[in-house]
């Protein structure tokens, strides 16, 4: 019995020596392995990295382009819009308000003491003067020896003039030559002069002529003015 356990004994001692390195072995190639797994451990995050930054590239440069695509149809299409003429929407609305809006009334406009009608001021001296002082009486105040050109503007006149006579701005050289307004305009013989004589008179019966240093009252006119 002890020889057989001599001999058990090496062999047991051959079986532990033999399976050491076996076991040995193993626990080197675990470690080993867990190096390279360790090694190739930080390089996965890496390439995940760099996968991601290679697709925010790649969706960058495309919507860049798509941009560049956008802002290039919406050149032409204006300028597709723009090649005929502009309507101002501001102008149109002024022309409508310039035509459906009716115009202002006139009025017309004289200094205090004269009565206007139609496109003239007349006023209506209350001092006699003879024919020459009286134009200039008249012209102090802008006006000349009062005109009329229309029956209107005579009858008007006439309306005024129904108490005293006047003197107007009718004149003449001689009994040949034409009777004259003061700015050299012919009378228009509206209604004939009566008399010899060679300035004219106006009361409300009729206009008739006399001589230039009678003292009469007179009747300025002058041209009005317009407010709207």
């Amino acid at each position: 019995m002890p020889a057989i356990e001599a001999e058990e004994t090496p062999m047991n001692m051959l079986k532990t020596e033999t399976s050491t390195p076996d076991h040995l072995r193993e626990g080197d190639m675990g470690k080993k392995q867990q190096g390279k797994c360790l090694r190739k451990s930080p390089t996965q995050p890496r390439v995940k990295l760099y996968c991601c930054y290679a697709v925010i590239m790649v969706l960058s440069v495309a919507v860049i382009a798509l941009s560049f695509a956008l802002s290039g149809f919406r050149s032409s299409s204006r300028g597709e819009k723009c090649s005929g003429p502009v309507k101002d929407k501001n102008v149109e609305v002024k022309k409508e308000n310039e035509v459906t809006t009716p115009p202002a009334p006139c009025f017309a406009t004289c200094p205090n003491d004269w009565i206007g009608f139609g496109s003239k001021c007349f006023y209506f001296s209350d001092v006699e003067r003879n024919w020459t002082l009286s134009q200039n009486y008249c012209m102090a105040h802008e006006a000349q020896l009062a005109g009329f050109e229309t029956l209107e503007e005579l009858n008007f006149l006439k309306t005024y003039a129904w108490k005293f006579q006047y003197w107007i701005g009718l004149h003449r050289e001689s009994l040949q030559h034409p009777w004259k307004w003061i700015n050299s305009t012919e009378y228009n013989n509206l209604e004939p002069v009566l008399g010899d004589d060679n300035w004219a008179i106006l009361s409300m019966k009729e206009i008739s002529s006399n001589k230039s240093f009678v003292e009469k009252y007179s009747i300025c006119s002058k041209p009005n003015s317009y407010t709207y």
